[in-house]
């Protein structure tokens, strides 16, 4: 059983809580996850490191309330236990050799994002962070990726915090004027990932992205977040979950991302249920 130290709502959709975990705190690296379970009956669900406090032995994550788990998750207070929380897993990031880097968040992604720009920025990278987000109520970490970036770009698609754009807007721009990122890494919905690859493949730049498929066991064996890289079969939860951009077949991803929509949707309207079995355990 996993202790919940702390919990807050960044904002309507999104929660960060702060696990009592020690052995996971002191190992885990950039890019790598953990795999949760709310109960006995509940399913296996990944979820990135945000953040570690390897003194306090706790680890950070942040998500959003989209599906049944994450709701009975998100149902949770300080205090409260968490049956099952496994990790560090994945392959950390690879940050080597880099000088000056533009870390791209695109919403929920942001919470991914952080962490790498963290790590660059303790390493003395000069580090650009770009974070989008629909509107300024959905904005989230703001301060802390400020606090870990050279310059720090906040765009909304609709211009509510007086910055109107797109993540790659402000990537065209900070090239355009002259910005020589040799690393960007960009975290967040697929589309935008793909786009992003879009704008360095032209610069030759070289690109991380972060992948998020379907995933079960978390070690390899299940074969649900397989997805085609360089023409080749790999799996997002042993051989990433980041991966060289240029090389991710991302139309195939998206349709694979897809497949459950429907049934993902049905579970959330009939998951009320579930939070009343979670009241009453």
């Amino acid at each position: 059983m996993f202790k919940i130290l702390e919990k807050a709502e960044l904002n309507p959709s999104m929660t960060k809580m702060v696990v009592e975990a020690p052995l996971i705190a002191k190992k885990a690296k950039p890019g790598q996850f953990i795999i949760f379970r709310v109960d006995e009956y509940g399913e296996r669900v990944p979820l990135t490191i945000a953040d570690t406090d390897s003194e306090v032995g706790s680890v950070t994550i942040i998500f959003q309330k989209l599906g049944v788990s994450t709701m009975l998750l998100g149902s949770l207070n300080a205090g409260d236990y968490i049956l099952d929380f496994v990790g560090p897993l994945g392959t950390p990031t690879e940050l080597s050799d880099c000088k000056r880097a533009a870390v791209i968040g695109g919403g929920a992604g942001c919470a991914i994002a952080y962490p790498q720009a963290k790590a660059l920025f303790k390493m003395g990278v000069d580090v650009d962070v770009i974070a989008g987000f629909r509107s300024t109520d959905l904005i989230i970490l703001e301060d802390e990726m400020k606090a870990v970036s050279s310059r720090l770009f906040v765009l909304t698609d609709d211009g509510s915090n007086g910055n109107k754009g797109f993540v790659t807007n402000a990537l065209e721009n900070n090239i355009k004027n002259g910005s020589d990122y040799d690393l960007v890494i960009a975290i967040g919905p697929v589309p935008m990932m793909k786009a992003v690859c879009g704008i360095t493949k032209q610069h030759n730049i070289k690109t991380i992205v972060s992948m998020n498929p379907i995933m079960i066991d978390g070690t390899g064996m299940c074969g649900g977040c397989r997805l085609t890289v360089g023409g080749k079969t790999k799996f997002a939860c042993v051989d990433g979950p980041d991966f060289d951009g240029f090389e991710v077949d991302f139309d195939e991803l998206m349709k694979r991302n897809s497949m459950y929509r429907n049934m993902e949707q049905k579970a959330r309207c009939e998951g009320c249920r579930l939070l009343d079995k979670a009241e009453v355990k």
